[in-house]
């Protein structure tokens, strides 16, 4: 069990200024090291980031991220509020080109870093995800970098990274995370970002078991499979959902259930798409795609589609569907 950091366990003020900006910077652990032997003084992104590091200024925060091992892992500050672009090389397997010249304020190592799960009831990535029907929700929080975070979520990971290098806790790593090694995903308009391995932890960390009563996320889910399976399309769902089921029937016994997506997808589209709720499908063409969204936020549902429209797949029909009975809003 990990330590959960909560605003009483605090330190009242952090070493920073609070009117800085706070922004997400990932890393994996092989870039982090590389960017540690470099002199941990400059951080880098993909060329395609270029207008979102722009509008970084001098004196903001890079709360650094370790994806695979889902841990934070330090605090840099920006120097200057020019961005350059830059091809020498600090990493081995990808020129991050647009820089920032930074200074680190707080560093751990792997195991003395922050599991970012020792923070849900902190971060708003995870109060706005409780629902168990939803257990990927809170990653299309670090899906890209840098993304702007919040004043609040910023001075939470700062204060709990601060924390953590004065009272440092070591926590097992397991090896095989260390090795993650994500690229960007040739897509047609080029580079895009999909889920990665947080995806997979959150699948792993999720309750196996059905709840005794089926939820509105899973019975809509299931109505939706039952109808695209009798108006003659192939269905597909979540592959995080092919477990559940509904009226005693598992999703994944329905005789019109794809085992695997069209092959003639590029692998952009594969892993942005076999996370939607429900696919109908005729032949190899997507006929629609439903994210389903009821007690939960929808931003992890609307980015999927959003990268599946930027990946240019052929849709004849494509709707996102909250049905008024089940939503927690009425919106």
């Amino acid at each position: 069990m990990g330590v959960i950091l909560v605003p009483e366990s605090l330190p009242e003020k952090g070493t920073l200024m609070p009117e800085r900006s706070y922004w997400l910077d990932l890393f994996t652990p092989e870039t982090w090291k590389e960017f540690q032997n470099a002199g941990s003084s400059v951080s880098g992104f993909r060329e395609s980031r270029w207008a979102a590091v722009q509008k970084i200024q001098k004196g903001d925060c890079l709360l650094c991220y370790l994806t695979g091992v889902s841990r934070w892992v330090g605090i840099l500050e920006v120097l200057s509020s020019k961005p350059f672009k830059d091809n020498a090389p600090i990493w081995k397997n990808e020129s991050f080109p647009c820089r920032l010249k930074v200074r680190p304020l707080v560093q751990l190592d792997v195991e003395t870093a922050i599991p970012v799960k020792d923070m849900k009831e902190v971060l708003s990535a995870f109060k706005m995800t409780k629902s168990e029907t939803s257990p990927l929700a809170w990653t299309g929080r670090f899906r890209g970098s840098p993304t702007k975070w919040s004043q609040a979520d910023g001075e939470a990971v700062v204060a709990a990274v601060e924390y953590a290098q004065r009272n440092p806790v070591r926590r097992p790593v397991d090896p095989n995370k260390l090795k993650y090694r994500p690229k960007g995903v040739e897509a047609k308009i080029g580079l895009v970002t999909v889920p990665d391995s947080e995806a997979v932890d959150a699948v792993e960390d999720s309750t196996v078991a059905e709840p005794k009563e089926p939820t509105a996320h899973t019975e809509v889910q299931a109505l939706l499979l039952q109808l695209g399976s009798e108006m003659g399309f192939d269905i597909w769902v979540a592959k995080n959902d092919r477990a559940r089921s509904y009226n005693g029937l598992r999703f994944a016994e329905n005789p019109r259930m794809k085992a695997a997506l069209p092959l003639q997808f590029d692998e952009a589209t594969n892993r942005t798409i076999e996370l939607i709720d429900v696919l109908w499908l005729q032949g190899n063409a997507i006929v629609a795609a439903f994210e389903i969204e009821s007690t939960t936020s929808i931003y992890s549902g609307l980015l999927r589609m959003a990268d599946l429209f930027a990946t240019d797949v052929a849709l004849s029909s494509l709707r996102a569907t909250v049905p008024e009975s089940f939503s927690s809003d009425g919106s």
